[in-house]
């Protein structure tokens, strides 16, 4: 059991599901806030045609009301929230390209030896020549 649970701890301490959970926290409350947006700013702003606002809209089939109003809400709020998430990797992936370029960018100078053997090609191939 004691294994069991080292090895658990191991697993959560790792770094990708601690950035994991805070993605999911920071995600969670990114969807409050537009879902605020969306029901306090823009549902008004298209409802005002309306009298009982946006979500109210609703076209009624026989005893079923069908509430065309809300799922274009919920319609707006997902492509909202793609869109940040789209423009949020593709801004983790130029930085990450960025880093990675300056790595390649600035090769290594050669050592004292590197230089030294080098040289001494150089002559061998000369000598070779004659």
């Amino acid at each position: 059991m004691k294994k069991f649970f080292e090895e658990f701890k191991t697993f959560i301490l790792r770094g990708n599901i601690v950035e994991l959970a805070i993605g999911v926290i920071i995600g969670g409350a990114f969807n409050g806030l537009v879902t605020s947006l969306l029901d306090n700013i823009i549902s008004p702003i298209i409802g005002c045609f309306n009298v009982g606002g946006f979500n109210s809209i609703h076209i009624k089939i026989w005893n079923a009301n069908l509430y065309i109003g809300a799922f274009i809400t919920d319609v707006v709020n997902f492509l909202i929230m793609a869109l940040v998430v789209f423009l949020m990797l593709k801004g983790v992936m130029k930085l990450m390209s960025l880093a990675k370029k300056e790595k390649e960018a600035a090769p290594p100078e050669p050592s004292k030896e590197e230089v030294l053997l080098t040289e001494i090609r150089d002559l061998l191939k000369e000598q070779n020549k004659k």
